[in-house]
């Protein structure tokens, strides 16, 4: 009885299917089951961002099949400062050559497919929480489930948009994404034809700004840092501003996102580190264990690829040094001796106090012992710090007080003039990561850059550089650095249509809104300078 009573909509919440009329008590326990369920499909919007299985099928497997930091891999490895080598054993040699911007790249298949999953999941909960519940009745875990999904479908509206278009600002009424909300239904989604820019951050914004409202003033016990709260809606919203050119906003966006958090301290990134939810700098983070998927699959997670540290994955495994990821050598030649984070990759005598100083007398010889090359990064840790720790279940971070701080310095340069952004960046540098550390811009320009240098470092191998290139209108720059010559390239200009994505063709297959038309051009390959 009591489950056919939650099917019903809410404006018929007091009568049963047979004509009678249930009690206060029996709704309660109505709205306590169902409210249950929901918590269950918020659990499910977790888990999707970390699956494995997204394109992999019993035909063919592909170990780059594991959510969203592999995706976060596939960016970094397509810019500036993700150093690595056009190999068989690295599985993101497509995005290294920026020859996964096809139709019919299964990286290109990866990205959409998260998303747009993650984004049905965020919809299917909003369908049943719009329909069970009037607006009068949207509170306390209603309203924050509600606020829940659609700051997570807002996550996915906005990576997807800096995929497929270029950067907001100048591109607004540019074709962006097919919409997909609550309210579509499975004939409108087949013939869908791609929204406006424009539309899509319409879209983002409102799906944030409800959020917000709802999470903070219906605030739930968090049961682990893969939660969305108010704080990473604030973030969110962050992100979203900066991009808009709303400023003054997104500053204090980041301001409400930090509440509670701080960032790493200079101790705790003085040895490999990045890979634990529960550190005070994550404001939101994927909860990893040793029963996901992704990590009884053994070498089919990001440790496997990312990770210098790891006893089982192909960056220590292959017996070849050609998965590693290492940095730009002119990045590195720009970073302080004084900043600690100089010590997260190797120096071209594979030496790194982090080592040292996590691994006492055998950091000296690990380089050498695990074939790096020069600048290999020791930023992200093994399993529970153990060096060749054979279990893969390292946390994943989406969302970071260094973020944070660094978009409101740059926000309120932009907004209030470059001494207020001066003030936070140098006071956030000198306390947690480089005592010596002063800022020479004195132009707005200048100082954008100056930021963009810190985000550079700060953010490396987490997901962000090749949106920071769209959105700063930047060029990817490889020459004179430690490319391999079959990945240098000539400098590749600001909005090159290589740098973002065409509609997949398992989205144009299926959607008939999407005519050749309103595919974005496939643009040419780099030719390597060799």
């Amino acid at each position: 009885m009591l489950a056919s009573a939650a099917l019903l909509t809410a404006c018929d919440m007091d009568q049963l299917p047979e004509g009678g009329m249930l009690t206060e008590d029996q709704k309660n326990e109505v709205v306590a089951d169902n409210a249950e369920k929901i918590a269950g499909d918020l659990n499910a919007l977790k888990d999707k961002l970390i699956q494995y299985g997204i394109v992999s099928t019993s035909a063919s497997t592909y170990h780059f099949d594991y959510g969203f930091p592999s995706i976060c891999l596939m960016y970094d490895q397509a810019g500036q400062d993700m150093v690595s080598e056009n190999d068989g054993y690295n599985w993101f040699s497509g995005a290294l050559t920026l020859s996964d911007r096809i139709p019919t790249d299964t990286d290109n298949e990866l990205i959409w497919k998260l998303h747009y999953q993650h984004i049905m999941t965020a919809n299917s909960i909003l369908t049943k929480m719009y329909a069970d519940y009037t607006e009068e009745e949207r509170v306390d875990e209603i309203a924050n489930y509600i606020g829940q999904a659609l700051a997570s479908r807002a996550f996915d509206y906005l990576q997807l948009i800096q995929t497929y278009q270029f950067t907001y600002q100048g591109h607004e009424q540019s074709l962006g994404l097919p919409i997909i909300t609550e309210k579509t239904t499975v004939d409108e989604a087949n013939n869908n034809p791609r929204a406006t820019v424009q539309a899509v951050y319409d879209l983002i914004m409102a799906d944030l700004n409800q959020a917000v409202e709802y999470l903070e003033a219906y605030p739930i016990s968090r049961q682990d840092a893969a939660q969305i709260t108010a704080e990473v809606a604030h973030g969110l919203r962050a992100r979203a501003n900066m991009l808009l050119g709303n400023y003054a906003e997104a500053a204090a966006d980041a301001d409400a996102a930090m509440e509670g958090y701080a960032p790493y301290s200079m101790d705790e990134v003085s040895v490999p580190s990045f890979n634990d939810a529960s550190a005070s700098s994550w404001i939101w983070g994927s909860v990893i264990t040793s029963n996901n998927d992704v990590v009884t699959t053994g070498i089919i997670n990001w440790p496997s690829h990312l990770c210098s540290l790891t006893g089982n994955g192909y960056t220590t495994g292959t017996g070849t040094n050609t998965v590693y990821k290492r940095l730009n050598v002119n990045l590195w030649n720009r970073i302080p001796a004084s900043d600690v984070r100089k010590t997260w990759w190797v120096d071209e005598d594979l030496q790194s106090e982090a080592l040292n100083k996590a691994y006492g007398s055998d950091g000296p010889i690990l380089g050498e012992y695990l074939g790096y090359l020069p600048y290999t990064n020791v930023k992200f840790g093994p399993e529970a710090g153990v060096v060749l720790n054979t279990e893969n279940s390292q946390d994943w971070p989406l969302m970071r007080v260094e973020e944070m701080l660094l978009i409101k310095a740059e926000a309120l340069a932009r907004s209030q003039g470059v001494a207020a952004g001066k003030s936070v960046l140098e006071s956030f540098l000198k306390t947690y990561r480089d005592p010596n550390y002063t800022c020479a811009a004195s132009s707005l320009e200048d100082f954008i850059d100056e930021v963009w240098f810190q985000r550079r470092i700060e953010l490396w191998g987490e997901g962000f550089s090749m949106f920071d290139i769209l959105r700063l209108k930047k060029p990817i720059v490889r020459k004179g650095a430690n490319f391999s010559a079959n990945v240098t390239y000539e400098d590749i200009a600001p909005e090159s249509g290589i740098m973002i994505f065409c509609i997949p063709e398992c989205e144009t297959s299926a959607n008939k809104g999407i005519s050749a038309d309103q595919i974005n051009e496939v643009a040419t390959p780099p030719v390597p300078m060799m």
